[in-house]
Order: C-alpha cells, then structure tokens, then sequence
C-alpha cells in the first residue's frame, strides 16, 4: 500500500471533509506539495474561525461545483478577502431535485423502490460516468485556469465527495499521481468526521431507522467502484488518461508540465 505523509488538518467547525491534498506520490517519484491544493465541503457554514483560517490558506481560487440548487439549499459561500469564486456547476441545475426530495421526504417504500436492490449504487455510478463524459468543459476550465494562476485552489462541491472528488482525481491524474494514492485520498472522505450529514424531513423514528440509512448509503459513501467507474469511462471513450487529458480536456504535455511545476515538489 502507498504510504501517504500525513498532513495536519484544522478542526473547523462548519466545514466539512477539509483535507490539503499535498504528500500524494506521482509515478515518478515526486509529491504533491502541501499548502497547493485543497477540497471540503461547501463553505456556506463557515464559522468566523473558520473563515479566518481558510484566508490564512493564501487561495488564489475557490472552485465551487455546486449547482444552483444546491446553493438555494445550503447557501453561498462565505466570502474570503481577495479569493476568486469560480461557480462551475458539475450538475444540471435541477438535477435530481425530485429525486432528492423523495430522499429527503419519502416514506419507507418510496425509499425502497427508488433505492434498493442495488439501485442507489448504479445512481451514483451512472452520475460519475455522465460527469467524465459531459463535463470535459468545465474541467478544461479548472486545469488550464490552474495552469495559468489559480493557485492555491480549494475545490469543493456539497459534500466534497463526488462532484470535488472527481475534480480532484482528474488534476491528479495530470499531475501523475499513482492510482492507488488517487484513490486512497479519496476514500478518505468516509471518515466519521467528514461526511456530509444526511438530513430528513421526518421527525418519527422512522426517519433514521436502520434500513432508512442502509438505503440511503450508497448516496453518501465514497466508494472505490465509483471512481473505478470514472476511470474505466476514460478507457472506454479515450482509450487512457494521456488521449483523455490532451484530446477531451485541451490539456497538452506542455500545460500538464506547467501544473507540474504549481503543485509537485
């Protein structure tokens, strides 16, 4: 198993999922440097210690790929001085709103019908292909904008999980970063600590029965076969992440060797 160099990580207290994504090991040798690149959950909740920490971090850029739902849900992001907000929704606006209010509203047998056997895993599987294969604009925004300044960048989504997880694989996947790290950091978004935290409009016990939340997590895992599906999307429509990064993305070797010199040691 790669070893990873631990980082030390703040305890903020509305923030979730917060990581520096710096110690991770490229194929060549090097590492990603800490104090580059960042990830977490929305900043919507950031308290005014957390706010003061996270303009302590020097961001060039947040990347906030939360869709105009989201947004009406957990709010905007707090504003930290002299930070660039970048608001590229990796979702349609109304993506999954119904779908998310059965979640959210639904009693024991909606919940099954839309959930079970397996149903909620091939959601999420299905919604990582569509990302790979639809959203090559925006992530050619994010790695050219990278390229160019942007640095330090915080990429964040609702959860920090899916939409900011698959951002963050990709820049590492351009970066060279081994595929066993790549996914390691983000399976680390299972951690107690950071999960997103599931709210129910129900106020019965039933709300958060077990089989409740045995049905709704597939939704909030990070699991290895949802990246694994990302990465075998690349293979399958590119052929491998060098036609991938240069032919869907724009991202030629001299770009990828400039995001190189931004985010390695």
């Amino acid at each position: 198993m790669t070893q990873q160099v631990p980082s030390t990580e703040p305890e903020l207290a509305g923030v979730r999922n917060f990581r520096d994504v710096g110690g991770l090991p490229t194929v060549d040798g090097r590492r990603v440097a800490y104090g580059r690149l960042f990830r977490s959950g929305h900043l919507a909740h950031a308290t005014e210690s957390d706010a003061a920490f996270l303009a302590s971090l020097g961001l060039h850029t947040i990347f906030d790929f939360r869709n105009a739902a989201d947004q009406k849900l957990e709010g905007p992001d707090v504003e930290l001085p002299g930070v660039r907000n970048v608001n590229l929704p990796l979702t349609d606006p109304a993506h999954g709103a119904e779908f998310w209010t059965m979640v959210r509203d639904g009693d024991i047998d909606q919940l099954r019908s839309i959930l079970g056997d397996g149903k909620a895993a091939d959601r999420m599987i299905g919604s990582y292909r569509a990302i790979i294969q639809e959203r090559t604009a925006e992530h050619r925004q994010v790695l050219h904008s990278m390229a160019e300044d942007s640095v330090p960048a915080l990429m964040h989504c609702a959860a920090g999980k899916d939409r900011a997880g698959l951002s963050i694989a990709i820049t590492l996947l351009a970066l060279g970063v081994e595929r066993e790290a790549i996914v390691a950091d983000y399976l680390e978004s299972n951690a107690t600590h950071r999960r997103y935290k599931v709210h129910r409009s129900k106020s019965s016990a039933s709300a958060y029965s077990p089989e409740v939340m045995e049905l709704l997590s597939p939704l909030f895992d990070a699991r290895a076969e949802y990246l694994e599906a990302a990465f075998d999307t690349i293979e399958e429509k590119w052929g491998g992440v060098d036609t991938y990064l240069e032919q869907g993305l724009g991202v030629t070797p001299e770009i990828r060797e400039r995001l190189r010199e931004r985010f390695l040691d």
